[in-house]
């Protein structure tokens, strides 16, 4: 059964770790009779949580996919993690819902991953509404709770209910909307609806005028009849708060147990009855400015918002329809490189449980198996349409490691596991650093990288360890150093010669010409590590050949890539070529190359040389009460405080950090914030290193090439 567009509903689950998400979808379905009984995360039995890593931990790590029809609709429903670590799940989710359902523990209120998570809810523009749950917790706090959502989010975030009796004998609701109460059954399920008690009705009624102007403030006709009467009727309340929550102006309230499950039936029909639907939403951005209207009977265009590799089956691709109508067998075209995709079956999804339909309309999620050529962000569209959705934005990786290299073969089989994974996951980046001679790893943070690990080995039977990655330093000088070397060898037949002459300086931009040498030839080369290498021919009188000028050139830049110091990279060095010896016989460019590289060496070491390290950009969102831990730490880490703000209920620390103080801080904020902090670091620039720590890298560098 295909379902209209406008009879869909797209939500995304969203809340820090601990608020209920899975056991909110568990209860989701059940109500909507999709399975016969309720499983729990403590059980490892949930429709959601259905991975072993997520049975192991007890959370949420991958964004699942499920249904529920309800009443004449079909809500797709998407499970995603708390934690920041997997946040692109959370992002590729928010692209295509229509809905966020915001949880919130009613025993901890407002925690840091909600306002994480609602930045990406902003950024979106997505219509969200808050459920606080476990009302039911013996230190459950509902007014708590919703002021600190107020607080931190606005008052566009207006109640909707609130709990007659919160705690652990919770089992009533006061709707104000319907101006009902609820009254649920131990064990939860079908509620009794009774009159509001006299003891809560003034409340009700506030709250009930408050939806009434809300929905009112919208819509000038609605405005006008609320100022003549005083009041809407249901039909136009109801049409002025999906209005409301469609333009986010307005954040609803709801309350709930979903462990109890109670309140969750009430929940679902508010989201079939008021909330958007895809056909409600704005037209999607096309890559080039157009925008794409949702409308089933247009021309067909498929955006890929996730994929997966699964055992057995292959690829598996997770889309939404954003125009037309998709059926199983259709044929479509990539854009980006031309290629055809078919769609030999498309499926609905509750978790791992798919199954198949024939169609799917504008604004319905499914998934399908084995398309070769398309992954995530990728757009399909009928043939002759070249239509590009606007691709997702992913943040930029917060750490690093290191993979310790195993075996020749095993190596291949790791890269190639790399490779797939990074091609299913955004957020992760392999590099391999030639600078560096190290497999890196670039994620989101530890228990992000430590997933891969986990797939790695228990999936693909490779070992995988971690080891500190190596810092990308630079090497330059202070000052002006002349030498010379002379290059010669004879051992039979033709022989090696050649004498050079240089200078080296330091470069900097608008540096005055060389006033004692008369310069021929001037290359300026931008290097592909950064910095720049000029070089100055200035032979005069013929002492050497111009033609070895390139083999001279390529000697310096030779042992640029691997300084003297510490064999790192050196920069913004002008070197000055102004005499040298040649042998009609014996000269050639590979003489030459090895008398320049090592007249360079020479002249680097007496030449001031100093050592650069990549400093970054630190920000560090964290609750008053462990800020001064937070900065004790960075001063252990040699960071330049740059200033403190405020963000909401947060306090945001600024420095620059040397990137090598920053090993393992994702695990280290972790800890001393108790999972209550967030940071973003962003490359600054390279600055000296302190003197002693500069000369106990050069040692060790000597050591090494001295065991090596």
């Amino acid at each position: 059964m295909s379902f209209d567009t406008k009879d869909i509903r797209n939500v995304a689950l969203l809340g820090h770790p601990g608020s209920g998400k899975t056991t909110f979808a568990e209860t989701m379905i059940f109500e909507a009779k999709e399975i016969s009984r309720r499983g729990t995360v403590e059980d490892g039995n949930t429709v959601s949580d259905h991975t072993n890593i997520e049975k192991e931990r007890g959370n949420s790590i991958f964004s699942t996919l499920l249904h529920a029809k309800w009443k004449d609709s079909k809500i797709n429903i998407l499970d995603t993690p708390g934690f920041d670590d997997f946040v692109g799940e959370i992002v590729s989710s928010l692209k295509v819902a229509d809905t966020g359902v915001m949880l919130l523990n009613a025993k901890s209120g407002v925690e840091v991953g909600t306002e994480l998570i609602w930045e990406y809810v902003e950024k979106y523009k997505t219509p969200a509404l808050f459920v606080i749950n476990q009302i039911d917790h013996e230190k459950a706090d509902y007014e708590s709770t919703l002021e600190q959502a107020q607080e931190r989010f606005g008052r566009k975030v207006i109640p909707i209910q609130f709990p007659a009796n919160e705690g652990s004998g919770f089992n009533k609701i006061v709707d104000a909307l319907r101006m009902t109460m609820y009254v649920f059954p131990e064990g939860g399920g079908r509620p009794e609806k009774q009159e509001i008690p006299a003891e809560f009705m003034e409340r009700a009624q506030e709250l009930h005028n408050n939806l009434v102007e809300a929905a009112a403030e919208n819509d000038e006709e609605l405005m006008e009849k609320y100022f003549e009467d005083g009041s809407l009727t249901e039909e136009e309340l109801t049409e002025g708060l999906r209005l409301a929550i469609s333009t986010q102006e307005i954040y609803p309230v709801f309350i709930c147990s979903s462990t109890q499950n109670m309140g969750s039936g009430r929940i679902m029909g508010f989201i079939n009855d008021i909330c958007p639907s895809p056909a409600d939403r704005p037209p999607a951005n096309l890559v080039g400015g157009e925008k794409l209207a949702c409308e089933s009977d247009g021309t067909t265009s498929v955006f890929i918002f996730k994929t997966l590799s699964e055992p057995k089956v292959g690829n598996v691709t997770y889309f939404k329809v954003y125009s037309g109508t998709l059926k199983a067998s259709d044929e479509l075209t990539n854009p980006a490189n031309r290629n055809s995709e078919r769609f030999g079956q498309i499926f609905t999804a509750n978790g791992k449980e798919r199954g198949s339909v024939p169609e799917m309309k504008a604004g319905d999620i499914g998934v399908t198996v084995k398309l070769k050529d398309s992954s995530t962000n990728s757009t399909l569209n009928t043939k002759g349409t070249d239509h590009q959705i606007e691709p997702m934005v992913f943040p930029a990786p917060r750490i690093r490691v290191a993979v310790s290299p195993p075996s020749k073969n095993d190596m291949e089989k790791l890269m190639k596991a790399l490779h797939q994974i990074e091609q299913e996951d955004p957020t992760l980046q392999v590099e391999q650093s030639k600078a560096l001679k190290q497999t890196l790893l670039h994620g989101q943070g530890q228990l992000h990288l430590d997933l891969i690990k986990y797939r790695i080995e228990k999936v693909n039977n490779v070992q995988m360890d971690f080891i500190k990655p190596k810092i990308a330093y630079r090497e330059t000088i202070t000052k002006a150093s002349n030498q010379q070397y002379r290059h010669k060898k004879q051992s039979g037949g033709s022989g090696q010669f050649a004498e050079v002459h240089m200078r080296i300086e330091p470069y900097f931009e608008g540096m005055p010409e060389p006033s004692d040498l008369s310069v021929r030839k001037t290359e300026e080369e931008a290097l592909p590590w950064g910095g720049k290498l000029v070089y100055y021919w200035c032979i005069v009188g013929g002492s050497i050949d111009a033609n070895y000028s390139n083999a001279i050139k390529k000697g310096i830049l030779q042992k640029m890539e691997e300084g003297p110091l510490t064999g790192s990279y050196c920069q913004d060095i002008r070197v000055c070529i102004y005499d040298g010896k040649m042998h009609a016989v014996d000269s050639n460019d590979m003489a030459f190359m090895l008398a320049s590289s090592q007249a360079f060496k020479n002249a680097f070491v007496e030449a001031g040389p100093k050592l650069l390290e990549p400093v970054y950009h630190l920000e560090i969102l964290c609750s008053d009460d462990v800020l001064g831990d937070v900065m004790g730490d960075l001063n252990t880490r040699r960071a330049l405080p740059q200033g403190m703000d405020s963000e909401g209920h947060y306090k945001k620390i600024i420095a620059k950090v040397p990137l090598a103080e920053l090993y393992q801080y994702s695990s280290t904020l972790r800890s001393l914030s108790q999972g209550r902090a967030k940071f973003s670091r962003e490359f600054a620039e390279y600055s000296q290193v302190p003197g002693d720590i500069q000369k106990r890298l050069i040692d060790a560098y000597k050591n090494e090439m001295a065991e090596a």
